[in-house]
């Protein structure tokens, strides 16, 4: 028994349909995915600028750490600078009536003795020299300003003295002696400054 002959597509039919296949529809991106990805990548900036700000807070930090230990290393340096050079200002205070003493023991010999070759008179101008010298070994200078200008930085006037044969505002006569520390003033020189004669009745 023959079997009936299978349904058979048109050729042109068949043609076309290959020409033209079945096109599927893409799904469209859903809208709430979008946002949170928008979403996602705002965050993402809001954290990455908030990183470089905190970033930039402990670089500037480590900036100002760093400048405050160098001025504590020049503090500390210059501390033990002057510590080292003016560790003798205390003992040089405490000793400083003794050089006044000496002084004053050579001047009373130099009044008293008559003659300029006496034993006791030199013997108390080489102590004396011998101590100066020693103070000038370390650092320390004696201020002795008769004849200068008055200082007031370095001298201390005790009186004015009318002297027409000085000029005004000048040291006449030095009461006591002044000292420096390595350019420190330590004692002021106590002085006797001169000052202008008054004006007579005829010159006014």
């Amino acid at each position: 028994m023959a079997l009936p002959d299978e349904e058979k597509i048109p050729e042109n039919e068949q043609a076309e349909h290959e020409e033209h296949p079945t096109e599927i529809p893409e799904p469209e991106e859903d809208e709430a995915s979008q946002e949170e990805a928008v979403d996602s990548e705002q965050n993402a900036a809001e954290g990455l600028q908030k990183v470089l700000e905190e970033v930039e807070k402990y670089k500037d930090a480590a900036l100002r750490a760093e400048a405050e230990m160098q001025n504590m290393q020049r503090r500390t340096a210059r501390d033990v600078e002057n510590a080292h050079k003016f560790a003798l200002e205390k003992f040089l205070q405490n000793l400083l009536p003794v050089v006044d003493s000496m002084e004053k023991a050579v001047e009373a010999a130099e009044q008293a003795s008559e003659n300029e070759d006496d034993a006791m008179l030199e013997g108390n101008r080489l102590c004396h020299k011998l101590l100066v010298d020693v103070l000038g070994k370390e650092g320390i200078e004696v201020i002795d300003p008769m004849g200068e200008p008055f200082d007031p930085n370095e001298h201390q006037a005790m009186s004015m003295v009318e002297n027409p044969d000085m000029e005004p505002n000048s040291v006449f006569a030095v009461v006591q002696k002044g000292y420096r520390l390595n350019g420190r003033l330590v004692r002021a020189a106590m002085v006797m400054v001169t000052k202008a004669p008054a004006a007579t009745e005829e010159d006014s």
